[in-house]
């Protein structure tokens, strides 16, 4: 771990102890991690660089818009390996929510997620993208933690 000294204005100072408290941090390095780790990672992102990840996939649609479940039934079958679940859900009389767990490079997640948001009848769409570690083991939960494995 290294230390290091940064200067910042009275206002913004003001703005990120007010985050800090707000997210319920315990002191201001620990935030600033946190707030450089996503920043990092949204610049990544943006520049085709995010790596492997797993993503949370969130549109709106009109379920009678014209062969729209076909076209987005075709993409989901276009990139199988990408989707690991999906949770539909019926808002009202028109609109329909879905929320895609999704898995791969950023850059074949992003692509995929355009496509879907891109959709003539998708009204809404968000991708939230969180950057893994490839070979990283995954530590099992302890028994009694009230985790399931």
């Amino acid at each position: 771990m290294q230390r290091i000294t940064i200067t910042l204005d009275d206002d913004l100072m003001d703005d990120l102890d007010r985050m800090i408290a707000d997210h319920g941090y315990q002191n201001r390095s620990e935030a600033i991690r946190d707030f450089t780790r996503a920043g990092m990672q949204q610049a990544a992102q943006k520049m085709g660089n995010a790596g492997e990840c797993v993503a949370a996939l969130v549109y709106v649609y009109d379920h009678a818009a014209r062969d729209l479940s076909r076209r987005l039934v075709e993409n989901y079958h276009g990139h199988h390996d990408l989707s690991m679940a999906t949770l539909h859900v019926h808002l009202d009389d028109d609109n329909c929510m879905e929320v895609t767990a999704l898995k791969g490079t950023g850059a074949e997640v992003q692509h995929f997620a355009d496509h879907i948001i891109a959709e003539r009848g998708v009204r809404y769409g968000r991708l939230v993208m969180i950057p893994t570690e490839a070979g990283k083991k995954t530590v099992p939960a302890r028994k009694g933690s009230g985790q399931r494995a």
